[in-house]
């Protein structure tokens, strides 16, 4: 059975709770209705347990397949701040030097892949990083995310079943925020949780609250720690809401006012503020140091971004097709 996270670790996933909610604050609420930022904006506000409470545990080797959710796990596999905001102001400095400016980036270097929009196509991916770290016999594991609607499309079922059979090392991770752009779980799907899916595929399947991050870390870890020991994939499903729009243009009349209140009041990183301060790991003045930092460091990267310089005409041309070879 994992250890529970130490103090020092609780602490470290508050500061990484806390600055992907000020990037994407003022991703979508600033940058990109000043028309700094171009296209699409999708942010996890409300998630950032999920990803956080699980890929803080990876080893440097390990691999990631974060979804246009998960800013946590692009943060703890060593995307500055600065370097995230080019990615969406299309400046050179970006991971995708100007090509892109959204989050279709991905840093091989940090073992973290880019996804695309289609955003199941992503599984089968894992799947096959996974067959290749079991291949060369290493022990890493691939962590992959997506939302409750990706489980309703065809590569997932055909990456999953494939992990299932070669028993390779990767843990699906479902952001279930209960809507898929506007359709509400109940009329996608007959099942009450994502997690009963894994059963036809002859996987571990396990719900966990997806805003209690410790309750995430511990669920992850199991799964992980299994993957390792070569006893296959799990999905995990946690439970959680998307506190915002399906995207920044989205103004979720959809969602019932009720029913956002209710999330609202559950809301992670308040509540795991509120188990710090019962454990006595944080004090409430050490949190509003905390929070000053993180805005602080926020704003300052925005700043440092914005006066990136744009990449030239030639530039863009580069990297686009693969060179033929000779």
């Amino acid at each position: 059975m994992p250890s529970r996270p130490d103090r020092q670790m609780q602490l470290r996933m508050l500061y990484y709770l806390k600055l992907s909610r000020e990037i994407e604050i003022l991703i979508e609420q600033k940058l990109y209705r000043q028309g700094k930022i171009l296209g699409g904006v999708y942010v996890g506000r409300g998630q950032e347990a999920i990803s956080v409470g699980s890929c803080i545990q990876l080893q440097k080797e390990d691999a990631v397949c974060p979804s246009h959710r998960d800013m946590g796990a692009y943060l703890i596999r060593g995307f500055s701040p600065r370097t995230i905001f080019a990615q969406y102001m299309g400046r050179a400095t970006g991971p995708t030097r100007g090509r892109d400016g959204n989050m279709h980036m991905g840093d091989l270097s940090k073992n973290t892949i880019a996804f695309v929009s289609m955003l199941g196509d992503t599984i089968p991916v894992a799947t096959g990083i996974a067959l290749s770290f079991k291949m060369r016999h290493q022990q890493q594991v691939v962590l992959c995310y997506f939302g409750e609607g990706t489980t309703s499309r065809g590569d997932f079922h055909e990456g999953v079943n494939m992990a299932a059979v070669l028993k390779v090392p990767v843990v699906f991770i479902c952001n279930n925020n209960q809507y898929a752009y506007s359709t509400p779980m109940e009329k996608q799907m007959a099942v009450p949780d994502v997690s009963m899916r894994a059963q036809a595929y002859g996987i571990p399947g396990t719900s966990v609250d997806g805003n209690d991050v410790l309750a995430v870390y511990e669920v992850i870890a199991e799964a992980i720690q299994r993957a390792r020991l070569g006893e296959g994939p799990s999905l995990i499903e946690c439970k959680t809401f998307r506190m915002t729009g399906h995207s920044a243009h989205d103004d979720m009349k959809y969602v019932p006012k009720k029913l956002l209140q209710e999330w609202e009041a559950r809301e992670p990183i308040r509540l795991f503020e509120e188990s710090l301060l019962q454990a006595q790991f944080i004090s409430g003045e050490q949190i509003q140091q905390l929070n000053r930092q993180v805005i602080q460091e926020t704003e300052e990267a925005a700043a440092v971004a914005e006066k990136d310089p744009f990449p030239s005409p030639e530039e863009t041309l580069e990297g686009v097709y693969a060179t033929p070879l000779s």
